[in-house]
């Protein structure tokens, strides 16, 4: 499913990853763990195709990245992979609904449709009645939901969550653990998450520590 291969990334004089392989299964839910620092968010970003490495090869559903144009790979990102991320990243001049809905606009699919979608996901996520609400009205449990609708819009196989309950108080935090889990099982997500949250970790299949730079486990 998700394979990275000698992933190597500098940011000048700093060797930020040092030769990671990866490998995921489909269906699978991955924790990567570590100290800060350790290289866990650009490994994400590399493998989300936010970033590119210096060397090393990454390919999602046998498709290596380094053979698609920036045009290709945009389109790919936005069909096959979901973002999470721990502050959320809604655009606040936006409501709910209008935020779920700007990938499927990105992808070209038509409006009726891509509401039609959006409406769904945010009943789902229990959101039904906060859609023409602006982030600033929302609290951060619900502005997570959201972000987990607008990852979900165009029916992506992978999910990257980087920190996802960090901002989080416990009851939200374990709220959105469980729905990971629910949203695996419905939609057949692969889902890779960085996190320093044990509990979530320890719910995962499998548990990968990075430190300094490389997968030690």
């Amino acid at each position: 499913m998700i394979k990275a291969k000698d992933i190597r990334k500098n940011f000048g004089e700093l060797k930020v990853l040092k030769g990671v392989d990866l490998h995921v299964n489909k269906g699978e839910i991955v924790s990567i763990v570590g100290p800060s620092g350790a290289g866990k968010t650009t490994l994400l970003q590399i493998i989300g195709t936010l970033d590119k490495p210096d060397l090393g090869s990454v390919a999602i559903n046998g498709i290596e990245f380094s053979k698609l144009s920036e045009k290709e790979l945009a389109a790919f990102r936005n069909k096959e992979i979901g973002f999470i991320f721990q502050f959320h990243q809604l655009l606040p001049e936006f409501t709910a609904l209008e935020n779920v809905m700007i990938p499927a606009y990105i992808a070209h699919t038509d409006p009726q449709t891509a509401k039609k979608r959006a409406l769904e996901l945010l009943d789902y996520l229990q959101l039904s009645e906060r859609t023409e609400h602006k982030p600033a009205e929302l609290s951060g449990g619900e502005k997570q939901r959201v972000a987990v609708a607008r990852a979900l819009i165009n029916n992506p196989s992978v999910i990257l969550a980087d920190e996802p309950s960090g901002s989080l108080d416990s009851k939200n935090k374990e709220e959105l653990h469980k729905l990971l889990f629910d949203l695996r099982d419905k939609f057949n997500l692969t889902i890779v998450i960085v996190t320093h949250d044990k509990e979530l970790a320890e719910l995962s299949d499998r548990i990968l520590e990075m430190k300094d730079g490389l997968i030690v486990n």
